[in-house]
């Protein structure tokens, strides 16, 4: 056979396939004649079946194979002799005069922008006493307890009640509970509800009206106001426990070391900044690679991986509990995020080989152990990485996009941002 290529619109190329027939149907004859050596038929023994019956029954199949193989064959020969680096699979179709068509696309020629004009804002943030106190707070509330008192209720204690809410006079589902527990101030019920709650106390009935936000999640009651006819069973008040030798071992600390227990949180905060940071650096300088570089991408490439993105959509919504039928999703929605994908992939590839950028041994191990760290046995989540190829392969990717993200920087012009660790973490 002989190829020749032509150059379609982007990326499509086209290579034209000549088939030398002779070759073919002399492996074809060559196989059937092995066939016909072994195989079996009603009605004769082994081997002794007639050849033109056996040609009946297996030359279609037999063709089929030789041909398609020589044509593969064919075609990796022509790609490598042009230097084709074909992105994803060809499509074969007859063309006259017997030859054969072979669409596909190829990889784009990349050349990098100028990285110099990316810019990134880069947060320097220090963990302070105070983030230390309100990361304390909020693992007190996790642990709160609550007390029956004879008094009015107030905001942050918990009301015990019983109610029954009409629209028009008319109950409607999910309007009545029985001991139902709010906790006022926490928002988990509509304001107009808890607000008429505060200043009640244990034994008071009362009738109040409260209306339903235009957006709210039951569509058959939003906009709509329900008189709730609603007594106190209990109040509670919250008690939050004191930071000491008790709270400290509730939380891991075996000798209830408070000042230890403080640098355990200033540590975990400090790793949560520190990815926070990474996190927000990568966007920006992944952002600005785009941006330095446009490239075309191969549609196949980007047509699997909106495939892979759906099916993962689809397994993690399973996981949740939605049954398959009721999943209605189009791969057609991860069109931006699969483009996106392998762009970058392409673009991190020649920097790759381009920089000659590598994930260093060390640099995975050091990677793995900070993982590990924030378990109650690192060493057991260690080995857990480096007892499977598959697992160890994930750190050594995260390794490599961090060096390439890392060199990108280096060419980058970047603003170091004193900031707050709450504002880091979105908090303000």
């Amino acid at each position: 056979m002989t190829a020749t290529v032509e150059i379609l619109d982007g990326l499509n190329r086209r290579l034209t396939l000549n088939v030398n027939q002779a070759a073919i149907q002399a492996e074809v004859s060559k196989r059937l004649n092995q066939v016909a050596r072994t195989v079996r038929m009603d009605g004769f023994r082994p081997g002794k079946a007639p050849k033109n019956l056996v040609a009946a029954r297996y030359s279609g199949e037999i063709r089929n194979e030789v041909f398609g193989e020589a044509l593969q064959q064919e075609f990796s020969s022509a790609i490598q002799s042009n230097n084709l680096h074909v992105a994803g699979y060809p499509q074969f179709a007859p063309a006259e005069g017997g030859a054969f068509n072979a669409t596909f696309e190829v990889f784009p020629e990349i050349k990098l922008g100028d990285l110099s004009q990316i810019k990134v804002n880069r947060p320097v943030v220090e963990v302070a006493d105070a983030d230390i106190d309100r990361t304390l707070d909020v693992l007190r509330k996790q642990r709160v307890t609550y007390h029956a008192v004879e008094r009015e209720a107030q905001q942050g204690d918990r009301v015990h009640v019983d109610y029954m809410g009409q629209i028009d006079g008319v109950a409607f589902p999910g309007g009545e509970a029985k001991d139902f527990p709010v906790v006022l101030g926490e928002g988990r019920t509509l304001p107009a509800f808890e607000g008429s709650l505060t200043g009640m106390k244990t034994g008071d009935s009362k009738s109040f009206d409260v209306t339903f936000p235009d957006d709210y999640f039951a569509k058959e009651l939003a906009g709509k106001t329900a008189n709730f006819n609603v007594t106190v069973k209990s109040v509670h008040e919250a008690k939050m426990p004191e930071v000491d030798a008790d709270f400290a071992k509730s939380l891991g600390v075996a000798d209830g070391d408070v000042a230890r227990l403080r640098d355990e949180i200033r540590t975990n905060l400090a790793r949560e900044a520190k990815r926070r940071v990474q996190a927000k650096v990568k966007e920006q300088v992944l952002n600005g690679l785009l941006e330095a570089t446009p490239i075309d991408v191969p549609s196949n490439l980007v047509a699997m991986e909106r495939t892979a993105l759906m099916e993962k959509a689809v397994t993690d919504l399973k996981a949740r509990g939605m049954k398959e039928a009721d999943i209605k999703l189009s791969d057609s929605v991860f069109e931006p995020q699969a483009k996106r994908r392998v762009c970058l992939g392409l673009l991190m590839d020649t920097i790759v080989i381009d920089q000659k950028i590598i994930a260093g041994e060390d640099q995975v191990r050091a990677m793995v152990d900070e993982f590990a760290q924030s378990y109650e046995d690192p060493s057991e989540v260690v080995g857990w990485y480096y007892q499977d190829a598959t697992r160890l392969k994930e750190a050594k990717a995260l390794v490599l996009e961090e060096n390439i993200v890392n060199w990108l920087l280096g060419q980058a012009q970047v603003t170091d941002l004193p900031t707050t660790l709450e504002a880091l973490m979105g908090n303000v």
